[in-house]
């Protein structure tokens, strides 16, 4: 068994407990102990798409990890909380709330290459320890900025609530970008101060809304539902990059990790597959070498 789940984590579900609930059904319907690994922590208060890898394709998990995501959230302006979420103590306030037309100016410098300091209530080691772990002893973290990219963001749609205290934007970014600290950017911005009230991320490279099942879906496989019903194949994670047939000698080869060369293809990344469209490895070709990235047992 080798391929993908894609979770539409629920609230409240913390992005292990969603790896326990997998191995939990998967061992329910006859399949024994797997490997099983995600592609992305989600926060217990995010929802939407989890990749959940299975066998095999948890050698992908790394890939996936660095991949793009795309998220929606929804800032409400007014109070800024110690974790930058609706959890937490209230740490600032301010009777500023934003027009529509303030916010929309305001996103362009948020676009791009940004620096951003990560909340301190986050899974970022500081001296060996996690920095939640610091705040919620007590500590003062000192967080350390870092560079990220935001290749795309906007409004998704205004939420008519008190006095309009609230907005909900779309983001497309990079690994390591923290939702709460661009909420909390934004606010500092228009002159105000906010947080997190929603956030559901909407798609984690390649995989997308589209693709996601419930928990309770997910539940029926251990009740006795076909598990292929809803399974990915592994090579469902390599959509985004070309796949590269080799003949049976090269397949050979590279499944035996040798350096291939002579093989007429540009250099990048590739899938390896042999005649039966079986994915044989993660490969890259550079100056006229194939070397495997990364093999598949299937």
């Amino acid at each position: 068994m080798h391929g993908w789940i894609i979770l539409d984590k629920p609230l409240g579900l913390g992005s292990t407990q969603a790896v326990a609930a997998v191995k939990r059904n998967m061992r329910e319907a006859g399949y024994g102990k797997l490997k099983v690994g995600h592609g992305g922590t989600l926060d217990p208060l995010a929802t939407g798409v989890l990749p959940i890898a299975i066998g095999e394709a948890t050698k992908l998990c790394g890939r996936m990890l660095d991949a793009s995501k795309q998220y929606d959230f929804t800032i409400k302006f007014g109070e800024e909380t110690a974790g930058l979420d609706a959890e937490g103590e209230v740490v600032a306030t301010s009777d500023i709330r934003p027009a529509l037309s303030e916010v929309e100016a305001v996103l362009p410098c948020f676009t791009g290459a940004i620096e951003q300091i990560p909340p301190a209530y986050s899974a970022i080691k500081v001296e060996g320890k996690r920095a939640y772990d610091r705040a919620r002893a007590g500590e003062v973290v000192e967080m350390a900025a870092r560079q990220v990219t935001v290749y795309s963001l906007c409004v998704a749609g205004r939420l008519h609530c008190d006095s309009e205290n609230e907005i909900t934007l779309s983001a497309h970014v990079s690994k390591g970008t923290y939702i709460r600290s661009l909420a909390r950017d934004i606010a500092h911005a228009l002159g105000t101060v906010g947080h997190v009230t929603m956030l559901r991320r909407t798609k984690a490279w390649p995989f997308g809304l589209e693709q996601a099942i419930s928990l309770d879906k997910l539940n029926e496989i251990g009740k006795g539902a076909p598990a292929k019903d809803i399974i990915l194949p592994l090579e469902a994670g390599l959509v985004d990059i070309p796949a590269l047939d080799l003949s049976p000698d090269a397949a050979k080869a590279i499944q035996q990790g040798r350096v291939l060369t002579g093989v007429a293809t540009k250099d990048g990344l590739y899938w390896a597959r042999d005649a039966e469209m079986r994915a044989l490895a993660l490969v890259e070709q550079i100056g006229g070498e194939l070397r495997t990235v990364r093999g598949f047992n299937l």
